[in-house]
């Protein structure tokens, strides 16, 4: 199953991969109106019902292979306020083809028998068509249907007719399978790619249709991933992630490096919890950082109930970047992280204990390959080798594991990604305290598994600007301020 979110990512990346929108709506379409035919014989009077996005594009696109149907197609509003270029598109190549199609613009008027005669007049004196298609809300819609939907669902529930709907029907929320208002009850669902969870227990004939969507899409972290770094408009302060960053001691940049790129990436507070020892020289790297000193010059056992108690007030710790590996930080590390039962990343020295330690914290660890070897996991030179040992490790941690490399794999035993971003610049050090502090932005919003591939991806693409400003002489300080733009999606189909 696929959710609305991840199958909006879905469709982005697949246009990453070449494969845009436009296609993968012919291809719906073509789905739809197979269904169509496996129901209705040629001849057969047929009222396919759009809405102005998407979903009613796929049923404009539909429209065009049952010709040899008694064909009438509505357009609930009008055509100029169709909301994207490949809908608009569909219902242009209806009015070249002379294939009849009318808007709606005021649902009094609805008529599915006539489809959408705006003078009043009915062209098939009053019978419901043999079969209606619901091509009005789809997956990316919620709450209860508006006008003119409101009154076509009505109608369509209403009508004596075979009811294919496109996608989810339309009213049907397709993560949770809830009507907000008035929904179809369809006697079929043609769905795209994979089955949506709202879809489960519908009384209707469920049809998953292939619209060529490459694995690839799903597989790897493209475009499609940041659009869970969007924010809602009505935001408010600390909506968007506080960041605890544990780590210093003996390296300084480390952690102040991971704290920027937290900021960087989004999150509306970070504070940086380490030795008094490295505090003064942390705060220089950034005034807009909040440092929290602790005694002495590294972590230790008597420092974990202040660290505890700090953690307990973030959405999210980074800990690691810095800390070293003397035994007391070790020993610490471990005991912080036994009791904890937050989100962390755990990065650099503090991953080595991870394996070791039963917890009910969600952890995100943040490997390179040889520190994965450290922790236990095996890896191969062949991405796709080291992508099923990855997957195989992770499962029996019980954590999600970033494994850095030309190829990222991120896991949590389940669902395997790989990032495809970075270049060979970015062997420089630091670049891994920055992402670790990126995933710690991104990880309180979002599943950890799906928060640590976007961060890889955009980590990786920072890395790109830089190289190509700077050339292989890049530091990890050039990623962070590229952080923002990295996040960025500004291209679609």
């Amino acid at each position: 199953m696929i959710t609305s979110a991840r199958m909006a990512m879905v469709d982005r990346n697949a246009a990453a991969l070449g494969v845009p929108r436009k296609q993968l709506m012919e291809s719906s379409g073509n789905a739809v109106a197979r269904a169509v035919r496996e129901r209705v014989d040629p001849g057969a009077s047929v009222t396919i019902v759009c809405g102005r996005g998407n979903n009613g594009g796929d049923g404009l696109a539909a429209a065009r292979f049952l010709e040899e149907y008694d064909l009438r197609v509505a357009l609930l509003g009008r055509p100029e306020t169709i909301s994207t270029e490949i809908a608009r598109e569909n219902w242009d190549a209806l009015a070249a083809a002379e294939i009849p199609a009318e808007p709606c613009t005021d649902s009094r008027e609805f008529s599915l028998a006539g489809a959408a005669a705006g003078d009043g007049t009915d062209s098939r004196d009053g019978d419901a068509p043999d079969l209606v298609v619901d091509a009005m809300l789809g997956t990316g819609v919620s709450g209860a249907p508006r006008e003119p939907e409101a009154t076509a669902i009505r109608a369509i529930d209403d009508a004596d007719a075979t009811v294919v709907s496109v996608d989810v029907p339309s009213g049907v929320d397709a993560d949770t399978g809830e009507a907000a208002g008035v929904a179809v009850d369809p006697d079929a669902v043609v769905t795209f790619h994979d089955e949506k969870p709202g879809l489960a227990d519908l009384a209707a004939d469920l049809v998953v249709a292939d619209i060529g969507i490459p694995a690839g899409a799903e597989l790897f972290v493209g475009p499609g991933d940041l659009a869970s770094v969007d924010r809602d408009p009505q935001s408010h302060k600390g909506d968007h992630g506080e960041v605890l960053v544990v780590g210093g001691g003996p390296y300084a940049g480390a952690p102040a490096l991971s704290a920027r790129a937290a900021l960087r990436a989004g999150a509306d507070l970070v504070r940086v919890a380490c030795p008094e020892s490295v505090a003064r020289e942390v705060q220089g790297f950034d005034e807009n950082l909040i440092v929290r000193p602790f005694r002495g010059e590294h972590l230790g056992p008597e420092h974990v109930d202040r660290i505890s108690g700090l953690a307990a007030d973030h959405d999210a710790v980074v800990l690691g970047p810095g800390l070293g590996d003397a035994d007391e930080t070790l020993d610490a590390t471990a005991e912080f992280l036994a009791d904890f039962d937050g989100t962390a990343v755990v990065d650099a020295d503090a991953l080595q204990i991870v394996p070791e330690i039963d917890t009910d914290a969600s952890l995100v660890c943040t490997p390179h390959q040889g520190e994965l070897r450290a922790m236990g996991g095996e890896t191969a030179d062949d991405w796709r080798e080291r992508a099923d040992l990855v997957t195989e490790f992770a499962a029996d941690l019980g954590h999600v594991l970033l494994v850095k490399g030309a190829y990222d794999v991120i896991s949590d035993g389940r669902t395997t990604r790989v990032g495809r971003t970075g270049n060979p610049g970015m062997t420089v050090g630091g670049t891994g305290d920055v992402l670790a502090g990126v995933t710690g932005a991104l990880v309180p919003a979002q599943e950890p598994v799906h928060a640590a591939a976007a961060a890889a991806y955009a980590n990786g693409r920072a890395g790109d600007a830089a190289v190509e400003e700077h050339g292989y002489g890049l530091v990890a300080t050039d990623l962070v301020d590229r952080i923002p733009d990295a996040l960025r999606d500004e291209g679609d189909e």
